[in-house]
């Protein structure tokens, strides 16, 4: 074997062993139980969580308690930033539109939890609470793909991000806009037809009234709806959902339905 391919497959495997070392480091606080390790006041924080009982409610796999903080972990470890994080902890405040499973009492103000998680983990708290997540996420995002174009076009995404930009000094905006709509970046061409700069507007799934939903935030709540997933959707859930290759196609029968429920909670 050529030395230059010896290098480079020496070089590869130290990248790798480094990343799965840092990976490490990120997790130990987590698996030792050591919270304080992670952020000072995260088990304060938990201990709000604790005090209004999200640890008495059953959700899904374990208590609500232990899904909230696995939310956090799940995001800390993907290096979000801390009022994402914050969000995941704390992301069923005020109920949302897939759980009426609200932390707090509905009379508990915004201040609140605002006084908890500072005032732009608590915006965005507020919001992944009132969106109607299903629509946004599923019908005006992934349900626009193909499973095989969207495998394509995250591959374009990562090409096109790591290469320079293309005509970065030019003013002929045409040229760009031409470029750009050639692979690899077609990925981007029918990102912002879906999500425009300004945003999409959605239905406050309590009052009807219009929320405006940033491009920003609609990326951080898809990612932490896949946080969500990843959390829950496995072992017996998978087979609920028949969730291979992330199918998500529910195929169990009422029946069926109900003896994982029952099984779920011990009674069967």
């Amino acid at each position: 074997m050529p030395s230059s391919s010896l290098r480079s497959s020496s070089e590869s495997e130290s990248s790798s062993q480094e990343y799965l070392q840092k990976l490490l480091d990120s997790a130990r606080p987590f698996l030792r139980g050591e919270l304080e390790a992670i952020d000072e006041n995260l088990p304060s924080l938990v201990g709000v969580l604790r005090s209004v009982g999200a640890g008495e409610c059953w959700h899904k796999h374990g208590t609500f308690l232990e899904h909230l903080i696995d939310m956090y972990r799940i995001l800390k470890i993907w290096k979000a930033q801390d009022s994402v994080c914050l969000c995941g902890l704390f992301h069923s405040a005020y109920s949302n539109s897939y759980v009426n499973l609200a932390i707090f009492d509905p009379s508990t103000g915004r201040d609140v939890v605002r006084s908890h998680v500072g005032e732009a983990a608590e915006r965005l708290i507020y919001l992944f609470c009132v969106v109607p997540r299903q629509s946004l996420i599923h019908d005006d995002l992934l349900f626009h793909y193909t499973d095989s174009e969207l495998v394509e076009h995250l591959k374009q995404s990562e090409v096109s991000l790591a290469a320079p930009a293309t005509n970065s000094n030019s003013n002929n905006q045409d040229q760009i806009l031409e470029d750009h709509s050639a692979a690899p970046w077609s990925w981007r061409k029918k990102l912002q037809t879906l999500v425009p700069a300004n945003g999409i507007t959605v239905k406050h799934i309590k009052t009807g009234e219009d929320v405006l939903v940033s491009r920003r935030v609609v990326a951080l709540f898809l990612m932490m709806t896949v946080a969500d997933f990843s959390d829950q959707l496995f072992g017996f859930q998978d087979e609920l959902f028949d969730n291979i290759m992330a199918a998500l196609s529910l195929r169990a029968t009422t029946m069926q339905l109900c003896g994982l429920a029952m099984a779920s909670r011990g009674f069967g």
